[in-house]
């Protein structure tokens, strides 16, 4: 298995260069009371694919990087309940768990990723210290150092998205988490922390 990983690795970073520039960066925003929350993520396209395609290119541990290049960050300036759990102020690298089935989850890590230059030597110098995720032997690696695992709740877009997509809509005294491609979407509620 360690093999499997491997070659998807190096097949992820070998496309990274022409990948970099190809789908913009995307932040999610919201302020719950007077603080700041936010997620930094990339935003892959279908380009004609299939989310079902897509996940079938899962390592074993079926964890996905919830974006695409650089490690996707969650960021709060406070305390926060998330799924009923909960997490401290402070920056994280945000995964998605995708089991064959049931439900998603959304997973929150302490590793913030490692420099694109140990995942692909030819890294052009501007971003070979770029964070970049874990794209296989996730348990082994950084599971230790998971903060936060919680279910997601699945539903339909509300529009078909292109582009892979994470917002905050306002709910009460918190908000709900939302990812969104395709006609899918997979959501959580965060409020600040009592």
């Amino acid at each position: 298995m360690k093999t499997r990983s491997a070659v998807l690795t190096l097949a992820a970073v070998s496309l990274a260069g022409p990948v970099l520039a190809q789908n913009p960066r995307g932040a999610a925003v919201t302020t719950l009371g007077d603080k700041k929350v936010a997620v930094d993520y990339g935003r892959p396209a279908l380009k004609g694919r299939t989310i079902d395609a897509l996940l079938k290119q899962l390592p074993k541990e079926r964890i996905w990087r919830a974006g695409e290049n650089e490690v996707t960050t969650f960021s709060t300036d406070a305390d926060l309940k998330i799924g009923g759990k909960t997490l401290k102020a402070g920056k994280y690298s945000l995964y998605i768990h995708v089991p064959e089935s049931g439900k998603w989850g959304l997973v929150l890590n302490g590793d913030l990723g490692q420099p694109l230059g140990v995942l692909w030597k030819e890294a052009p110098e501007n971003v070979k210290n770029q964070p970049y995720p874990y794209l296989g032997n996730y348990e082994e690696k950084i599971k230790a150092k998971e903060v936060l695992r919680v279910d997601l709740k699945s539903g339909k877009s509300v529009t078909a998205n292109e582009n892979f997509t994470i917002s905050f809509a306002p709910r009460g005294s918190g908000a709900t988490m939302t990812f969104a491609w395709a006609d899918q979407a997979w959501s959580t509620e965060i409020a600040p922390a009592k």
